[in-house]
């Protein structure tokens, strides 16, 4: 007893209170940096051994296993003796335990198994084939995730209402039959599990009496991430009798697109009127000007519990802030800031670049390989190793050479066609027996009608549309960006990835409009290359660079929802313009916008010492030029926080007039033709603009300008006949 009570008394004092309260219900509203995993271990820990609980009638609950893993181990270095039967663990962990002890009360098999994420998508394409649902009006992805929402919910198929809206009717017949073959069958999908849990406690009054006499106390972590299904299960558990602790922090609640729940902390206290509620503010993280403006953010949100992080190291340096003319200058200035703190004794793996869109990593990916400088994307895979970035690629691939046998396989059948393995197999055997390429074997079935039936009409249709597509067989005037965009469209790839998951639908939509922008930087290239082989060349060099080894030391790339969590001495924040941080999709309500908010928050408090915020004036994404305001985020962190940098008025291009990278940028001719960046000047055609950006060297360096009524524009300098004005 003696040990437990010294160790929290090293706990300042909120947490203390939070540890040693003797209120049944409590709320540790648990800021970032204030060390929440302490006072919920620490919070365990008394409750065991001051005879509150047993250890076999304590539950703890986060949400995932490593969270787990580590909560159980802090647990057992704190109690002098071994714990004996605790229940810690996730969501789906407990409940997996919960029902394998009750299998015959939730009607299941005593060996019920367990679907994974792919098996349970192979079930949902099995019942889509045997209901005949019609191929274009239901996409296999798509009913996973809308299976997945409604368990969330806590909705079973026969609760969700009928309706004559076609494509909402065949998703409750397909949801109906899923749930049927997986009763019959002895299946659990995951969301399944909580949602059997939840029927435990409600069809089953003894076991959950059982349970409530049990568990004494009920502590949950990262409480303001649970769903509906989530509480409802705590709430019934707990009841009137159960002690309920949950950590959380409404001002970190960022993932509500997966179905989180920001209401449910806010609830608690409704639900239990006599909750107590603790705030941790004590950050032990970041600096004092870091939190400062971390704090007058989240502030302006519409709802919280409300409180202000500080920390008793005073001071800290400014903020920078960098205003880009574009997203190459921005790239640029990032990887330069880099590398002089590498250059200074930084470590690499000290230093995050955070960005809220995954299609932004594209430019900040090629900067840091210009400037060598080892970078690793966290949480996800480098821009042109994503599935559909390479699937992009690889038709251009095969318009440019049809005799490239990967690009043929990786897209053959990509959207689906009807082209299966045994057709596959079949070209590959032709191929291998004849010497010659997939495309020439498809050619060679085709004419000796081998190759039969709708893969045989499929591999003819799609001959013809690579042929339809290459523009020197068209005789096409397509720029290279606007090939793209057919590839795109006319392809398909765009409506197969828009079934999918919105959030996850969005993120490779976005991604596949960047392979677009990253196109435009190829149209005016001279030399022996084409531009589509000059850009062929360039993504394959970049993609062949490949990321850090774990094992080295690295810059940190990643989206802000993914950084959640994590902490590191330098942070850099890329893209604070509005329409993309706060995205678009957030503007239309307050909620959404609040959202962002937070996620700016989480961004801002995962700096330690030093944090740096960047925007452009002027940026090509999702397919198009945007010229956006800085983001009202910036606005709202008071000025005297803040130290503007002045932009630098070089450019390093991003490739050669050969289509090469470059080791050192070349000088420019604009000098000559007395320019620079940010210069205005006047075109006879398309009237007044500001030059943003400049590439190339000598009589093949080009400009981009933004003019007034005519948008951006890339236009070579020794034709474009401009004036200063």
């Amino acid at each position: 007893m003696s040990d437990i009570v010294e160790k929290i008394a090293q706990l300042n004092a909120p947490q203390q209170q939070a540890v040693k309260t003797d209120s049944k219900h409590v709320v540790v509203l648990a800021g970032a940096g204030s060390g929440k995993t302490r006072v919920l271990t620490h919070r365990i820990a008394w409750l065991v051994e001051t005879g509150q609980a047993t250890p076999h009638g304590v539950m703890a609950v986060t949400f995932t296993n490593k969270a787990a893993r580590e909560m159980k181990s802090r647990v057992e270095e704190l109690l002098p003796h071994q714990p004996y039967g605790m229940w810690i663990g996730t969501f789906h962990g407990i409940a997996h335990r919960l029902l394998k002890a009750h299998w015959r009360a939730v009607n299941l098999p005593e060996n019920f198994q367990v679907l994974d994420s792919d098996d349970q998508l192979r079930l949902v394409k099995r019942i889509i084939r045997e209901l005949a649902v019609p191929d274009d009006l239901i996409d296999a992805k798509q009913m996973q995730w809308t299976i997945n929402g409604y368990k969330d919910e806590g909705l079973r198929a026969q609760y969700v209402p009928e309706t004559a809206d076609v494509h909402l009717s065949w998703q409750r017949r397909i949801y109906v039959a899923y749930e049927a073959l997986c009763f019959r069958s002895g299946l659990v999908d995951f969301g399944e599990l909580l949602l059997r849990a939840h029927e435990l406690w409600l069809n089953n009054p003894t076991v959950l009496a059982h349970y409530q006499q049990q568990f004494q106390h009920v502590l949950v972590d990262e409480f303001q991430d649970t769903n509906r299904i989530q509480y409802a299960w705590l709430r019934v558990l707990c009841g009137d009798t159960v002690g309920l602790t949950v950590v959380g922090d409404d001002d970190q609640s960022i993932y509500g697109w997966r179905g989180a729940r920001v209401e449910n902390i806010w609830q608690i206290q409704d639900d239990y009127p006599d909750t107590e509620m603790v705030k941790l503010e004590q950050n032990y993280r970041s600096t004092a000007v870091i939190l400062k403006a971390a704090n007058a953010v989240i502030s302006n949100n519409s709802k919280r519990l409300g409180k202000d992080l500080w920390t008793e190291d005073d001071g800290g340096e400014p903020i920078r802030l960098y205003a880009a003319y574009n997203e190459q200058d921005e790239a640029g200035y990032i990887a330069d800031s880099i590398e002089s703190q590498l250059d200074g004794g930084v470590i690499a793996s000290d230093v995050a670049l955070l960005y809220r869109s995954n299609a932004q990593s594209r430019v900040l990916e090629e900067a840091l390989i210009r400037g060598q400088i080892p970078y690793r994307i966290y949480g996800g895979v480098r821009f042109y190793e994503r599935l559909e970035v390479r699937n992009v690629l690889a038709y251009l691939r095969l318009i440019a050479n049809r005799n490239d046998d990967a690009a043929f396989e990786r897209v053959i059948n990509v959207p689906a066609r009807g082209i299966g393995a045994k057709s596959v197999e079949l070209l590959r055997s032709t191929a291998r027996d004849e010497g010659c390429s997939l495309w020439d074997a498809t050619l060679l079935l085709l004419q000796k009608g081998q190759l039969k039936g709708r893969a045989g009409g499929s591999a003819h249709a799609f001959q013809e549309l690579i042929k339809s597509l290459d523009p020197q067989a068209s005789e096409s005037e397509l720029t290279l960006s606007a090939l793209c965009k057919v590839v795109i469209e006319t392809t398909g790839l765009a409506q197969h990835f828009e079934k999918e998951g919105a959030d996850k639908a969005r993120s490779r939509l976005e991604n596949m409009q960047e392979v677009v922008n990253a196109s435009r930087n190829y149209e005016d290239v001279a030399g022996e290359l084409t531009p589509l082989d000059a850009f062929l060349s360039e993504a394959s060099l970049d993609a062949g660079e490949g990321q850090a080894a774990e094992h080295e030391d690295s810059v940190h790339l990643m989206t802000l929802h993914a950084a959640k969590g994590l902490e590191f001495d330098h942070v850099f924040i890329a893209g604070l313009e509005e329409n993309l941080f706060p995205h678009r999709m957030s503007l239309d309500v307050r909620e959404g916008v609040d959202e962002e908010r937070r996620l700016c928050y989480v961004g801002i408090t995962r700096a330690k010492k030093h944090l740096c915020l960047t925007y452009a004036e002027s940026r090509r994404l999702y397919g198009n030029d945007n010229r956006n305001r800085p983001s009202r985020f910036i606005e709202e962190i008071p000025s005297e926080l803040i130290e503007a940098v002045r932009p630098t008025l070089s450019v390093k291009p991003t490739f050669s007039s050969m289509g090469g990278r470059l080791a050192e940028p070349m000088p420019m001719a604009m000098g000559q033709a007395g320019f620079q960046l940010g210069s205005a000047v006047r075109h006879p055609i398309f009237g007044d603009g500001i030059i943003l950006a400049a590439a190339g060297a000598g009589a093949n360096t080009s400009v981009t300008v933004a003019f007034e009524n005519e948008g951006t524009k890339e236009l070579m300098l020794q034709y474009a006949k401009l004036t200063a004005i």
